[in-house]
């Protein structure tokens, strides 16, 4: 059974076909909204603009909107006001009595957050362009000519920019939202996801070329590039590995008679996961970071810009408050979706017991200790992951630390301080949203093949599923 095969086998299925052509389908709807343009803006000046800028916070922005924000299209907010409300509705889960009563109602329970979580997305949208709107009626191109026209900002008073932008940015929020629940319901894997997933690759064919270029033309060295495409798969091999990586717990289940037949008696295994969360911490981390650097952006007190660069990428405060952020996301996530006391509940019910561990509340604590060690391997794994691309890239600027960061950055050396200059298209937190993406989306292909008897992409054993 070879790949080619395999693939066959996919299209051979009526209902597996159906839904993987109903989510090609989709994210081609995405990619057209992408470049439907915000009435309003001056294109030619819009883009002399974010060429001046670059990267940082916009480029940041810019990848996860798949270029819809340097565009300025009506999908230029993206799926971000989603995420940042799923944040502020499972932060307020833990918090708020009422959502943790909804939480544990099971599906009923899910609905209504997930009701909840989309009305906050259309506030946060609504916000959200109508800071772009006023902040892009403050802006002008390295040429002089302003993103918004003289006439269109005094239309309607001056009233008229602002409400257009809202309506079209709000709307294209919305519609991203729906893209992405009807992929989840219709399609083939996780909706959301796969729209960040689009996004990020979209570009990976013209960085290709790039790369290419830059090798043919001298500007890049051929072993500096073979370097640093070894680097790559070896960071994608490791990333599988850990993304597959498990911690069995032992479970064996007592003997019951009922009747004149035997239940029970199995030797099985409780897998503990070691990066439960997924990817979904390096998202909320990366998100919650964002909010400042916007802030220092758009304020232009002295105060603001040095906090600003501050958190720009290579200097120690960026580092720091994001691996800070993907520890705490990692074990706060971990703590939603896997409970060690319902866990422990489930198997006392149906006579299963760990042994050497007494069953009921020794057993959750047990279930909590290891699930609480392999959540602190799978966080330093995930901001190592994240930190690493961009520290060859920008360095460690030591220099930016206080007491001793001067001696420091005088006898290390500039590799170390500065980076290494390589250009990465993958910086970590694409990476493990690529690969994560992949992963899940090919264990559910999987799933229904094996379902339906086929054989699927692996001969010898399957895909562990991921969760998040």
């Amino acid at each position: 059974m070879n790949l080619a095969e395999t693939f066959r086998n996919i299209f051979a299925i009526p209902d597996l076909r159906k839904r993987i052509i109903f989510t090609f389908l989709l994210l081609a709807v995405y990619r057209l909204g992408s470049h439907i343009p915000t009435p309003g803006v001056d294109p030619v000046a819009l883009s002399e603009f974010f060429k001046a800028i670059g990267g940082g916070v916009f480029g940041f922005l810019d990848l996860f909107s798949g270029g819809a924000l340097s565009r300025l299209s009506v999908f230029a907010l993206g799926i971000m006001p989603y995420i940042s409300a799923s944040i502020i509705l499972q932060l307020l889960t833990v918090v708020w009595p009422y959502l943790e009563k909804l939480s544990k109602e099971g599906e009923m329970g899910r609905r209504k957050i997930n009701q909840y979580t989309r009305y906050a997305t259309i506030v946060l949208a609504i916000i959200q362009s109508l800071g772009v709107a006023f902040w892009l009626r403050s802006q002008t191109a390295p040429g002089g000519a302003p993103l918004v026209p003289p006439h269109v900002q005094d239309a309607l008073w001056g009233l008229g920019f602002p409400i257009m932008t809202i309506l079209t940015l709000t709307t294209g929020t919305a519609f991203v939202m729906w893209l992405g629940e009807q992929i989840s319901e219709r399609g083939i894997g996780n909706g959301i996801s796969l729209i960040i997933f689009a996004g990020i690759v979209v570009g990976l064919p013209s960085a290709t070329i790039g790369t290419i270029d830059d090798i043919r033309t001298g500007e890049r060295g051929i072993f500096a590039m073979l370097f640093l495409l070894i680097f790559m798969l070896a960071v994608v091999a490791f990333v599988v590995l850990m993304e597959r990586a498990q911690r069995r717990i032992p479970v064996q289940y007592a003997k019951r008679v009922v009747g004149r037949k035997v239940y029970g008696g199995a030797n099985t295994y409780l897998p503990l996961r070691v990066n439960t969360a997924g990817v979904i911490p390096v998202i909320f981390a990366s998100s919650i970071l964002v909010i400042p650097q916007t802030l220092a952006t758009m304020i232009k007190a002295p105060w603001a810009q040095a906090i600003g660069n501050q958190l720009t990428m290579g200097q120690p405060l960026y580092y720091l408050l994001q691996v800070v952020g993907i520890i705490f996301f990692c074990y706060f996530y971990t703590s939603i979706v896997f409970n060690p006391v319902d866990t422990a509940d489930n198997m006392r019910k149906y006579g299963g017991f760990i042994p050497g561990i007494r069953p009921g509340k020794r057993t959750s604590e047990y279930i909590d200790r290891v699930l609480t060690r392999i959540t602190f391997v799978g966080s330093i794994y995930l901001a190592a992951v994240c930190i690493l691309p961009e520290f060859l890239i920008s360095g460690f600027r030591v220099a930016q630390l206080p007491w001793f960061g001067a001696q420091l950055d005088a006898w290390l050396p500039i590799w170390f301080t500065e980076g290494m200059g390589l250009n990465f298209y993958f910086g970590g937190t694409s990476l493990l949203i690529v690969v994560g993406v992949a992963m899940d989306t090919i264990q559910q292909i999987e799933s229904q093949l094996v379902m339906r008897h086929y054989d699927g992409f692996m001969k010898k054993g399957r895909i562990r599923g991921r969760r998040g």
